[in-house]
């Protein structure tokens, strides 16, 4: 039975990389005590599967793993047992049922959604002002960059992958809360291609906006969240349509 896990990854979890999480995880569902299926062969492994990896020092409020079970409980169960042996910082938001061949969610991914707001201590005069020019500049036909591969650097477009883009008011982290002085703070939510295909980062669209600005992006500017995280569909006209990978499974009663 193959189960999809939406989980948060929050507070100091960000400092902790995708190898160590996937560890924390294998860990997490054997405390757990979850039926989860092994590889077969020499050296067993947990048959586990994660979305997309998340870079050091970013939040996320939608990440995904993927794992085989020989059975299970309820959706609600599952998670309250992950959840008991979890550390603070990563919390199972979701445990839902895939059907039998369902695609991993690593080989779906093909957007994901971020928000941005300004660190405490690095905003501008006007903050709103700010993120009005940088959706402004979003809406460009045409955002050249350079982008370093391991083949060398390309240059790249990045108006085609830049699905959906507003200004918009953030939820301050808890921690941040009081150095910031409120509990939300201006914003912009950037919905962008993800995956093997392309994959944009938001450090990029920022960096190409500095550009433009003929500046540099000071390196703890931001505070960077992703939100979700999509695979495409199409409809008989040939026009995508991202749909969550949360949507793809199905609670178990």
């Amino acid at each position: 039975m193959k189960i999809r896990i939406k989980f948060f990854k929050q507070g100091d979890m960000k400092f902790i990389g995708h190898l160590d999480v996937m560890r924390y995880f294998q860990k997490a569902i054997r405390r757990a005590d979850v039926d989860i299926r092994y590889s077969e062969g020499f050296s067993p492994h947990q048959l586990m599967s994660f979305a997309a990896p998340l870079s050091v020092g970013l939040t996320s409020n939608g990440e995904y793993v993927d794992i085989d079970v020989h059975s299970t409980g309820s959706s609600q169960d599952m998670i309250r047992r992950i959840n008991a042996v979890s550390v603070e910082g990563i919390q199972v938001l979701s445990y839902k049922k895939l059907p039998e061949k369902a695609a991993n969610a690593m080989s779906l991914v093909a957007a994901a959604d971020y928000t941005i707001q300004f660190r405490p201590g690095y905003e501008p005069a006007d903050e709103a002002a700010w993120f009005d020019g940088f959706a402004e500049f979003l809406k460009s036909p045409s955002i050249l960059i350079t982008k370093k591969t391991k083949k060398g650097e390309k240059e790249l477009d990045l108006a085609s992958l830049i699905y959906e883009t507003k200004t918009c008011s953030c939820p301050v982290p808890e921690e941040k809360q009081e150095e910031k002085g409120a509990k939300t703070a201006p914003g912009i939510f950037l919905k962008v291609s993800a995956g093997s295909a392309a994959n944009i980062k938001p450090e990029l669209v920022l960096d190409a906006y500095y550009k433009s600005l003929g500046q540099e992006r000071a390196e703890f500017a931001f505070l960077i969240q992703r939100e979700d995280v999509y695979a495409a569909e199409y409809d008989e006209e040939g026009n995508v349509h991202f749909v969550s990978l949360d949507e793809l499974g199905e609670e178990i009663e």
